[in-house]
């Protein structure tokens, strides 16, 4: 199962709907690796341990920097914070994570917000399209690891002022691809498993795209 959002499990509807498809589940990882510059200290650390220790999980804290990739899939739930997309595709290539991350996807539950929900897609042009400067890295290569063709838009209420035609930019982006975004704001997401798909926003959650 995948699961993309804007914030993590901020939302009271995404964390019901997750509770009820991960009963079984026991144990999670929180990947902080997007977070080049402060790593397990992100300030929203604490919170996400948070949200996943209320699902019943035993949460580590894991940095792909430091920790080899083939240790993941020893959890039930991996979810990856925040940061920088462009630094979390070029970690998640040079540490080869790309297949067991496809693995967590299929068999286990994978949980991606802001930059991980990028790195997941099918490309990073969009969050290039609004903010090159974060590819400090010089990135030619911006596709993502593809995991879905679902191409999210995270913070989008929070970012329609911040940005200047924040809207107007993202219709000619779809226009331009041939895809259409789902824009999300903080607390909503969509749940992949397999053909079902299931958008959860703040006031109530529906099936479809």
């Amino acid at each position: 199962m995948l699961v993309l959002c804007s914030n993590g499990l901020s939302g009271i509807s995404l964390h019901a709907c997750l509770k009820a498809r991960l009963s079984g589940c026991r144990t999670a990882a929180l990947v902080v690796t997007a977070d080049h510059q402060y790593k397990k200290d992100n300030y929203h650390v604490p919170r996400c341990r948070q949200e996943l220790e209320a699902l019943g999980l035993r949460v580590d804290v894991f940095d792909l920097d430091e920790e080899p990739a083939e240790r993941l899939p020893g959890y039930d739930v991996v979810e990856f914070i925040g940061g920088n997309p462009f630094y979390l595709m070029d970690a998640i290539r040079r540490s080869g994570a790309e297949a067991v991350l496809r693995e967590l996807a299929l068999r286990k539950t994978l949980i991606g917000w802001s930059a991980a929900a990028f790195a997941f897609g099918p490309t990073l042009e969009l969050v290039h399209m609004y903010s090159p400067e974060m590819n400090f890295l010089g990135m030619s290569d911006l596709s993502g690891l593809g995991l879905t063709d679902v191409q999210v838009l995270p913070h989008y209420g929070k970012f329609l002022t911040r940005f200047e035609r924040f809207e107007e930019r993202c219709r000619a982006y779809e226009a331009r691809m041939g895809v259409q975004v789902l824009r999300l704001d903080d607390g909503e997401g969509i749940i992949i498993d397999g053909e079902d798909r299931v958008i959860c926003r703040n006031a109530e959650a529906k099936p479809g795209l």
